[in-house]
């Protein structure tokens, strides 16, 4: 629907409004032309313009030598933005008779509580933008209700900001009459005065939904059930309420006679309608709020949303009116409406207040020179023929208006199937950051509850955000410490064990489908130890689940009385998920500061936003230098390098590029943890990322890193100023590699050939279940504990290659010698992830490479499964690969199952390798014996002897 067929029922679609680079004058005019007839702004909308956009660059600089403090060049700023979109909404305020076309504008929110000062600052704005279609917003706190009356009665233009409560309504609606009859009384022109009180909607299901669900807990029956029938629903039935008493007023004898002098309504209007829960209807608040005199601010998601699958009805005028009903449900349940439209008017002006302060510090740094926008954080190193492709590309790219259309959920950018579907990543971090009391609250609630750990048991991207946070940031004071298991080696579960207090651990199980297999199986042997430790009644307030709606884990959670629930969103893959629940849950935990971090991304969210050119765009940017790269130019090994701070993150860009990438032949290949090298250590396959800590930057690691640029290898280093940068990285990143996807002509959000090994490890699960056996393997080769193992196919060739002399080393040698121009390694080892076996496994990685120039790759399983094992077994053909596998010698039992965490374990390696096998990849299996780290150490000595 157009958002012009909202107007058939009396309603008028404003937008939430970001201008410049964010909205620019014509997009707004075409928004116009379709039927949005006002837009109304707050500083956390500008502060993220102004963090973003290089389109405010040539005023600041004019302003840079300035001493006003940075609050004045805010409202220098504001107010023109202000007034340009003003001017581009005038025709609808001619053609709706001065009815239409407002653009707002607040007085800063430390005014909340100050009448005095609202009333100054609130006049002064009203004077400098000079415009009759504009309004000044004031929030309803009980010092701002006196300041809309007064502001009113000299006719300025209000719009009432921050009304929850139908008491507040009440004393605003008295203000606005009082207001019009002293500016009648003065000879004012009722007709040209206006105003609106807006009342926000979602923020009240946000806070009493969580608190609805809690005292379900303690329910059973008919009772639970009522409970919980009144979820998703006071938001509404609060504001159908406040409707019903502003018709009453309309119909009133007060204000029919101001109106026969010419004098409008205040328009309710409805601000805080995009839905926060993925469990509703993403058009829900909208299509139930639409009524005569009425206002939606939008947000731009929803509206796209409208268009695409609402309904337009007049929903607040038509049938029967169940609001009552709910809301005296509430109050008899125990939550009192008044406590919590009073905390939310508290914590509105709050956060509006934290915005402002957040506005203030950007532009302080952006004046002063100290901050930069992402893309001034971005150097490409590039060599001719590559850099004139990008550039090229990105000519394209802006010509063509791609990254419109990336925005847009354009399916056809890529291969025209359900791209759309995957792409709510886009907009995660402005929904998290709308939404961030409850895990603020959850993070209170750890630290009151002892914790010592918390535990994420997950797998992929539901545990590798997590694991890059865990690793990146100290343990922060008076907090957990967040630890993360994602391997069924049995070693690695006893490991994990032992470095925590079970009695005093928290569990996240983080599993998007909920029925992903080690999760599960996690969660099986840590909800039995706990509940030895504790009882089983109590296990499960020890236990969290973030899962998607619906799950068999969400249904999990419920049986076992599990302490809280998070919902993933439907719409975002797993591998870019860093930004949702299933990385700012474990954030939280641990108590990082989320807010901080998600608007960190936020910035970068509108860096990359649809309307900044391709070439001014970061994420964009370096995903067409991907792409290019790999496409044409043979550069598909993307090698990390990192600042020590940083280098963990290569562990989540593995999984990103790979199983974004890794398919039908293609793709890119990631090298991460890999030392670096002289330039002459590689081949010309490469190309780096540089992840360079800016307060730590390393004179020797700079050096290297310009050798290998100076010597013809393509570089991207990208600054970050500390690590709580990492959030824009990982939006960044996600930007990139769907652009590099659609430059690959691929879907970058499916991974076709990842089920491919869970299903023959299923197969040998399931035989083992019956039969308590799995056969053993047959080795071709043994000496001493260690085993080789191959598919008919490789076995010949390397019996072949070896002849008569027949050992390890001359069948390691063998095997490497496969390698050539544009292959790559791959070591995937089946082991526990300790010291002694990374550090063997580095040594021969670095043995090879320094050998061969290959590109190196290591992986543990089965997590490697859920991550690079996409692009081995999809991706480019230009893989070697030796499997290791080590014995299980202290096994640990599956509760209710036959099988142990040793079997599953071999069976997923059994169904790994079988797979690769059929995928015709150079491979050996190497059987390292019950000792795994002696195992490395015999392998690592062969192959000195004969590289």
């Amino acid at each position: 629907m157009r958002p012009s067929e909202l107007l058939k029922y009396g309603q008028s679609p404003w937008l939430d409004y970001m201008r410049r680079h964010l909205l620019t004058d014509g997009e707004l005019a075409r928004l116009r032309d379709e039927g949005v007839r006002g837009v109304t702004s707050n500083p956390s909308i500008f502060e993220k313009a102004f963090a973003g956009s290089s389109d405010y660059d040539e005023v600041l600089r004019s302003l840079q030598d300035e001493r006003s403090p940075s609050a004045d060049v805010y409202e220098t700023l504001a107010v023109e933005d202000i007034q340009g979109a003003a001017d581009v909404l005038r025709p609808v305020y001619d053609e709706s008779n001065r009815a239409d076309g407002f653009a707002s504008l607040e007085v800063s929110p430390r005014l909340a509580d100050d009448t005095d000062g609202t009333l100054q600052e609130a006049r002064r704005l009203w004077k400098r933008l000079d415009r009759d279609n504009v309004m000044i917003k004031v929030p309803a706190t009980e010092e701002g209700i006196p300041a809309i009356r007064q502001l009113l009665s000299e006719g300025i233009n209000v719009n009432v900001t921050l009304m929850f409560a139908k008491s507040a309504y009440d004393q605003v609606v008295d203000a606005y009459l009082s207001g019009l009859e002293e500016y009648r009384d003065q000879g004012g022109d009722l007709g040209a005065l206006a105003s609106v009180a807006s009342i926000f909607v979602s923020r009240f299901d946000v806070m009493v939904d969580p608190m609805l669900e809690e005292k379900a807990k303690d329910a059973s029956g008919q009772k639970r059930k009522e409970i919980l029938d009144l979820v998703g629903k006071v938001g509404i039935a609060n504001a159908t309420r406040i409707y019903r008493t502003f018709r009453e007023v309309c119909d009133g004898e007060r204000f029919r006679e101001l109106a026969e002098e010419g004098a409008r309504p205040q328009r309710i209007l409805f601000a805080s309608t995009s839905t926060k829960d993925p469990r509703f209807s993403d058009v829900m608040y909208v299509e139930a709020l639409i009524g005569r005199d009425t206002v939606d601010t939008v947000p731009p998601a929803t509206l796209d949303a409208l268009r695409d699958h609402g309904t337009a009805r007049a929903s607040l005028d038509e049938g029967e009116d169940d609001s009552e009903e709910v809301l005296q449900s509430l109050e008899r349940i125990g939550i009192s409406l008044d406590d919590v439209t009073d905390r939310l008017l508290q914590e509105g002006v709050e956060k509006f207040a934290e915005s402002f302060d957040q506005l203030l510090s950007t532009l302080e740094e952006r004046r002063g020179g100290r901050g930069r926008r992402p893309l001034d954080r971005t150097r490409l190193h590039l060599p001719r023929p590559l850099d004139d492709e990008v550039k090229q590309t990105l000519a394209e790219w802006k010509k063509e208006k791609r990254v419109q259309r990336l925005w847009a959920r354009d399916r056809t950018l890529w291969t025209g199937k359900d791209e759309n579907r995957w792409l709510d990543w886009l907009n995660i971090a402005d929904a998290e950051l709308a939404d961030t009391d409850r895990l603020v609250g959850f993070a209170k609630e750890i630290r009151e509850g002892g914790f010592t750990h918390v535990a994420v048991l997950g797998m992929g991207g539901s545990s590798l955000c997590p694991d890059v946070l865990s690793r990146t940031f100290p343990r922060q004071r008076g907090g957990p410490e967040l630890r993360v298991l994602d391997s069924t080696d049995p070693a690695q579960i006893h490991a994990f064990e032992s470095e925590i207090d079970l009695s005093h651990t928290l569990f996240i199980v983080s599993s998007k489908s909920g029925s992903t297999l080690e999760p599960n199986l996690f969660e099986a042997h840590f909800f039995e130890r706990v509940a030895s430790e504790v009882g089983k009644d109590e296990a499960g307030r020890r236990f969290v689940a973030v899962t998607d709606p619906g799950s068999p884990l969400e249904r999990k959670a419920g049986e076992r009385g599990y302490a809280r629930l998070f919902h993933g969103v439907p719409g975002i893959g797993g591998r870019y998920s860093a930004l949702s629940d299933f990385g700012m849950v474990p954030a939280a935990a641990m108590q990082l500061d989320v807010r901080g971090m998600l608007d960190r991304a936020q910035r970068m969210v509108h860096a990359c936003g649809s309307s900044v050119p391709a070439d001014e765009n970061p994420g964009v940017m370096l995903g067409v230098v991907l792409g290019s790269a790999a496409l044409r130019h043979g550069r598909n090994k993307v090698t990390f390098l990192a600042s020590p701070k940083l280098a963990h993150l290569g562990a989540w860009l593995e999984q990103l590029l790979a199983e974004s990438t890794g398919k039908q032949g293609k793709g890119l290949v990631p090298v991460d943890g890999e030392p670096l090298g002289a330039p002459d250590a590689y081949g010309d396959d490469r190309l780096f990322a540089y992840l360079r800590h800016e307060g730590e930057a390393d004179d020797a690691q700079d050096r290297e890193v310009k050798a290998l640029a100076e010597a013809g290898h393509p570089v991207v280093e990208l600054d970050l100023t500390d690590i709580y940068d990492l959030p824009q990285e990982f939006f960044r990143w996600e930007i990139a590699t769907a652009v590099a996807g659609a430059i690959l002509d691929l879907d970058p959000f499916d991974q076709p050939d990842v089920e491919a090994s869970k299903e023959q490890a299923r197969k040998l699960t399931d035989e083992y279940e019956k039969t308590g056996e799995m056969q053993p393997e047959t080795y071709f080769f043994e000496q001493g504990h260690i085993g080789l193992f191959a598919d008919e196919s490789n076995r010949a060739q390397l019996h072949e290659a070896v002849g008569s002399e027949r050992s390890l080393g001359a069948y390691l040698k063998a095997h490497l010698e496969r390698l050539g121009a544009g292959d790559y390694l791959g070591l995937l080892a089946w082991v526990e992830r300790r010291q002694e076996h990374e550090e063997a496994l580095q040594a021969i990685r670095l043995l090879v490479r320094d050998r061969t120039r290959a590109a190196t790759c290591v992986g543990f399983g089965p997590r490697f499964l859920h991550s690079t094992g996409q692009a081995y077994k999809g991706g480019p053909p230009s893989g070697v690969f030796v499997h290791l596998v080590g014995d299980d010698p202290r096994d640990l039992p599956v509760p209710g199952h036959r099988y142990s965490f040793g079997v599953v374990k071999q069976a997923q390696a059994r169904g790994d390798f079988r797979v690769l096998s059929q995928r015709d990849r150079r491979l050996l299996g190497v059987h390292l014996g019950g000792d795994t780290e002696a195992g490395l150490q015999v392998v690592l000595k062969a192959l000195r002897e004969v590289l």
